[in-house]
């Protein structure tokens, strides 16, 4: 059913009135009042962060080359769902479990030697660009995986019955942008990818994310360990409770999607806070640090790109954001496996589809975790 058709009740859909913006204040005094090179904001799926900075001639340069992008487009050609022109934009947001490198240090994923989407998040930003809806696919669900063909030219087969967040360690971005398509028949029209280890250090380079959990969480496998009460998280905390299903609830992916959407929300609302406009080296470190942790399409890939692209989204705070999680039921073959609710789905996508808010019944009777209201910002 279409969203567009309906007076039913919807998902609460965020204010109108944002945070008042402040102008790219271009002059060359002090670096902090320079000319953005990246400003702050937020990425998701499980917590992923755009961050940003300020800073001129070398620095420029300096952070221009530490970002990484893929050609998602020469990579699936044309044979993808057609641009939506109504002013909105959906962006692929995944956070990977690659345990190579330094993240092998680093808790709650499996090593051995492969990559998968740990977390994936569509984020829609509706018209006017003053809110944005937030739709999480478990990791766990089962689809139909479309074939597509990798950043290097490599062609995988379309599989049955697969694990959604194989389809990234299949062939890379590419064929998890193609999987989402597929899945949603919406565009994409950005990817951000975030690391493990570059994760940790934004958390760190920021000063911490507070959050408050009305239970203990304990999960060896994450390396996370909180009483209830009130806490700042170190980068290493964040990261394992973005990453934690063992430690709360019922121990389901769906759980930690619960947690991961909340932390997201306590991130934006830190952000507002640090002061790191006014402090020119808090903010290049930060500049620096996310841009050697983000992978972006190559759209994006550039230091003026993604300047334009963020400076549109800093009146979407918290208040200004709805998450949900794509509508799914328990397999009865496996509990730890999901499948899609194509019908209720369907609504989502269309809502998304027309720049509308997405109906309360797309959600209801679907399958949930048992963290919600566990952890708040």
């Amino acid at each position: 059913m279409s969203a567009q058709s309906t007076p039913e009740p919807v998902i609460p859909e965020p204010g109108e009135t944002g945070p008042r913006q402040r102008g790219k204040g271009r002059r060359r005094k002090a670096p902090s009042k320079g000319r953005k090179a990246l400003r702050m904001t937020a990425w998701t799926v499980a917590g992923v962060v755009v961050l940003g900075g300020a800073g001129v001639g070398y620095v420029y340069f300096k952070l221009n080359g530490n970002l990484k992008s893929v050609d998602i487009d020469q990579a699936l050609g044309n044979d993808r769902p057609r641009k939506i022109d109504n002013g909105s934009q959906n962006i692929l947001v995944l956070g990977s479990d690659s345990r190579s490198g330094s993240n092998k240090n680093l808790g709650g994923g499996v090593d051995d030697g492969s990559a998968r989407s740990d977390t994936a998040m569509i984020v829609h930003v509706y018209k006017g660009h003053k809110k944005a809806g937030v739709v999480s696919i478990p990791r766990d669900t089962l689809i139909d995986r479309p074939a597509c063909t990798d950043t290097k030219g490599t062609a995988h087969p379309a599989e049955s019955g697969a694990m959604f967040n194989e389809s990234y360690g299949t062939g890379g971005a590419a064929c998890a942008v193609k999987t989402v398509e597929s899945i949603t028949g919406i565009r994409m029209d950005h990817y951000l990818e975030v690391d493990f280890e570059g994760f940790q250090k934004l958390i760190d380079d920021l000063g911490g994310v507070q959050v408050t959990t009305t239970k203990t969480i304990a999960d060896p496998q994450s390396h996370l360990n909180l009483r209830s009460g009130t806490h700042t998280l170190s980068g290493k905390q964040a990261l394992g409770l973005v990453r934690t299903r063992h430690g709360v609830g019922d121990g389901s992916d769906l759980g930690r999607i619960q947690l991961q959407q909340a932390f997201v929300k306590a991130l934006l609302n830190q952000v507002k806070h640090v002061g790191i406009f006014t402090d020119p080296k808090k903010l290049y470190d930060l500049a620096d640090t996310a841009t050697k942790t983000v992978t972006t399409d190559s759209d994006l890939g550039s230091v003026n790109s993604l300047v334009d692209f963020t400076d549109g989204l800093k009146g979407i705070s918290s208040q200004h954001m709805t998450m949900v999680t794509m509508p799914v039921q328990y397999d009865p073959a496996n509990p730890n496996r999901v499948l899609l609710e194509k019908a209720k789905a369907q609504q989502v996508w269309d809502a998304l589809k027309n720049d509308r808010p997405i109906p309360r019944s797309a959600t209801e009777g679907t399958a949930t975790g048992e963290a919600k209201g566990v952890v708040s910002g």
